[in-house]
């Protein structure tokens, strides 16, 4: 960094990098097109170095922008959080919180910690979206977010991501599949499935198929559906099944419509990752927020735990790590 860069040119390297075009980088930062070329060509003078490759395919970072990148998210992520810690120190807990979370974590998770978070920061104006991962993370990208929960994938350019909770998938079928509560199973036995699984741009699908694959799960039929709450009463009404976190159905544990099996030879895990804008920080607001969720989490697995521990299958149910 130098001083002879404005805080306007640093916003414009960081929109450029991470939209790959001028353009689009310029309706983000609310600027012209050729006002966000200024910026970027009076910082490469300043700095003497290419920081672009321009071409027809679009605009993309050379090895010096991809650092300069890193260093410039890293400077506007100081500057955020040093006013959120100032806010923090008046002792105001005030502001809009935006945040995207999956049925994974809205049907149990989320209220209990909800409840506990609204009745201590009441200044706080929130929003919750619940969608699937393409969605929130498209979100995250364009700052309609603060943050969202999503399962772990590759990564973008643009998202920094840590990991919030890696939990145990478990078969759940409704009464007419005939299976016992609680009892661990394994697919390949229940074979052939009549299966509902998420569509195919959802992370989760990708890791059931491998599953099913590489471990010989036959499925006789099967129906995409990206809507929680009619797969669940789907279930409960048929002899299909589904393949779903144990985090979800942390509440299916009594007696009910819905019967929650631990699947095991081998057992099946999901990894769930917080992903916030690279070039931001989290606010006050979203870190307390981040810990009443990651609390609630913790209860629900030692619920499970107990669970588990009762059927000999704790040594399979690997913790956060």
């Amino acid at each position: 960094m130098t001083a002879n860069v404005s805080l306007r040119q640093i916003r414009a390297v960081i929109a450029v990098c991470e939209e790959g075009s001028f353009t689009r980088a310029a309706v983000r930062e609310n600027a012209t097109q050729s006002g966000v070329s200024q910026h970027i060509a009076a910082v490469e003078e300043e700095l003497g170095v290419r920081l672009f490759e321009r071409s027809t395919a679009g605009v993309k970072p050379t090895p010096a922008g991809s650092r300069y990148y890193r260093r410039c998210v890293e400077a506007v992520g100081t500057l955020e959080a040093a006013g959120e810690e100032m806010r923090a120190l008046a002792g105001r807990v005030t502001g809009h919180l935006r945040v995207g979370l999956m049925p994974t974590f809205t049907r149990a998770a989320l209220a209990p910690a909800l409840k506990d978070y609204v009745h201590e920061h009441p200044e706080v104006t929130l929003r919750i979206v619940e969608g699937y991962s393409g969605v929130l993370t498209d979100m995250v990208l364009a700052e309609e977010l603060d943050f969202a929960v999503v399962p772990t994938f590759e990564g973008r350019v643009g998202l920094k991501s840590r990991l919030l909770a890696r939990d145990r998938e478990m078969l759940l079928s409704g009464n007419k599949r005939g299976l016992k509560r609680l009892k661990p199973v394994r697919l390949a036995d229940c074979a052939p499935l009549k299966l509902v699984v998420p569509g195919l741009h959802n992370v989760r699908r990708r890791n059931l198929d491998t599953y099913f694959q590489t471990n010989g799960v036959a499925v006789a039929e099967l129906i995409e559906m990206d809507a929680m709450t009619g797969t669940l009463e789907f279930v409960a009404a048929s002899d299909w099944v589904t393949v779903l976190p144990a985090l979800i159905c942390v509440n299916d544990l009594a007696d009910g419509d819905i019967v929650v099996n631990p699947i095991i030879d081998p057992p099946l895990h999901a990894e769930f990752i917080l992903i916030e804008p690279a070039r931001r920080s989290l606010s006050v607001q979203a870190r307390l927020f981040v810990e009443r969720l990651e609390a609630e989490v913790a209860r629900i697995r030692s619920v499970w735990s107990r669970k588990l521990k009762s059927r000999g299958l704790l040594a399979s149910q690997s913790g956060k790590r």
